[in-house]
């Protein structure tokens, strides 16, 4: 017994190396693709989105989750940044800030060509997975960065948008967020508007993915029910492991496992514990629940890298990928299961969406009415015969008041 104790520390750590250098392996030609990650909105906060910037050279960035090297040493084939403005631009610039997010990702493609490419279809994918670079794609993260617009939608597409979340941490005039589920937001379309339905259609028309994280419970079974292709929640865990409204139910599972659909496991301490800190072993534990609930096929990896401020530890940064890949081949993943978590089943969902799609069909084009755009002032050409401001009563009477106030101190 005693010649052989102190032998067990040393199988562990070959065993352990067995399963990195098995994870390794896979990854050499099925590398990540990753659903959400928010380094564009680094690049604007910390540098304005001024690339040229000695300091946001991207090979040697240290602040953030994200750099060049770390993603190499991720095995990150795949990523789709994140086109993300906060729910304050709403009613105000968040489609003139979506588009300058959405042409710092072009930029970062220019800049670093033989790193990234940034393509907008599955094709696109397999064919950066070939020539050792990381396939780009954007993802816009909220709905109001549409401004409640079937053309603005349009047109995020033909710049490369290939999702859509529905919402952010805010409703918009067609759908409902989260936190409604909390009680912190009332509910306002009770899951989709009817507008919000065609909203959906219009992305199913496009071949645009529909992005459920974020949104209430009532918006995801809507959404589930009425998309005639496969959704996403690109950054979300599941609801029975940590109980926070930004994950995913139990009943929700089974809808998303009927649909074909995908859940993305966020890597946010707080999704994933329920608490300020986590470790790499309870992510794997959501990536077994919705294997274990929905379905092998129906699991992927949304790391949230840069959008969050805990991260657990074991996946400090985005170079972290296999590690955790080696820990579901610990728990007896098969190296079938591994690939599709890795990058097929993503593939997947979205060679799916692209074959529901129909150029060749009609656009919806019955715009959103009037009396849901509140909160702003807005022109409303088209709406009437004559073009004018559309000011919300409040609005008018607090620029009136300040009119008169101003006057009299003269």
């Amino acid at each position: 017994m005693w010649t052989s104790w102190w032998l067990w520390p040393l199988v562990a750590i070959c065993t352990a190396d067995q399963f990195r250098d098995e994870a390794e392996r896979i990854m050499q030609d099925t590398p990540v693709i990753d659903g959400h990650n928010d380094l564009p909105w680094q690049l604007l906060n910390l540098f304005n989105n001024q690339l040229q910037d000695e300091r946001a050279n991207l090979t040697t960035l240290a602040q953030t989750h994200t750099n060049i090297p770390k993603l190499k040493a991720g095995f990150v084939g795949g990523q789709f940044w994140s086109a993300y403005v906060p729910c304050d631009t709403q009613d105000k610039d968040a489609v003139r800030r979506t588009l300058e997010q959405i042409d710092v990702i072009h930029r970062m493609c220019q800049m670093y060509p033989e790193t990234f490419v940034c393509v907008t279809n599955s094709t696109g994918i397999r064919q950066a997975f070939q020539e050792g670079r990381v396939a780009s794609l954007v993802g816009v993260e909220g709905g109001h960065s549409i401004d409640s617009s079937l053309g603005v939608l349009r047109a995020l597409y033909h710049l490369g948008m290939r999702y859509l979340t529905l919402t952010h941490n805010c409703n918009t005039p067609w759908a409902d967020n989260w936190l409604v589920d909390t009680g912190d937001d009332k509910a306002q379309s009770q899951g989709l508007s009817p507008f919000g339905e065609t909203v959906v259609k219009e992305m199913n028309r496009l071949g645009i993915m529909i992005d459920l994280a974020h949104v209430s419970v009532a918006t995801m079974k809507a959404a589930l029910q009425l998309s005639k292709a496969p959704v996403i929640f690109s950054h979300s865990s599941a609801y029975s492991l940590c109980a926070h409204r930004r994950n995913v139910p139990d009943d929700v599972l089974q809808l998303v496992k009927q649909t074909g659909s995908l859940v993305m496991v966020n890597f946010y301490n707080d999704y994933v514990s329920c608490k300020s800190e986590a470790n790499l072993s309870q992510v794997a534990d959501h990536l077994d629940y919705v294997k274990n609930v929905a379905g092998a096929e129906a699991v992927g990896f949304g790391g949230d890298y840069d959008g969050v401020t805990r991260v657990p530890s074991g996946l400090e940064d985005v170079s972290k990928y296999p590690d955790l890949v080696a820990e579901l081949l610990r728990r007896q993943w098969t190296e079938a299961e591994v690939r599709g978590v890795l990058a097929g089943n993503l593939l997947r969902v979205f060679e799916a969406v692209e074959q529901a799609s129909d150029h060749t069909q009609t656009p919806e084009e019955e715009p959103i009415s009037l009396d849901k755009l509140v909160a702003s002032c807005r022109t409303n050409y088209g709406y009437s015969e004559a073009p004018s401001l559309h000011c919300q009563p409040g609005s008018l009477l607090v620029s009136l008041t300040l009119l008169l106030l101003s006057l009299c101190l003269q």
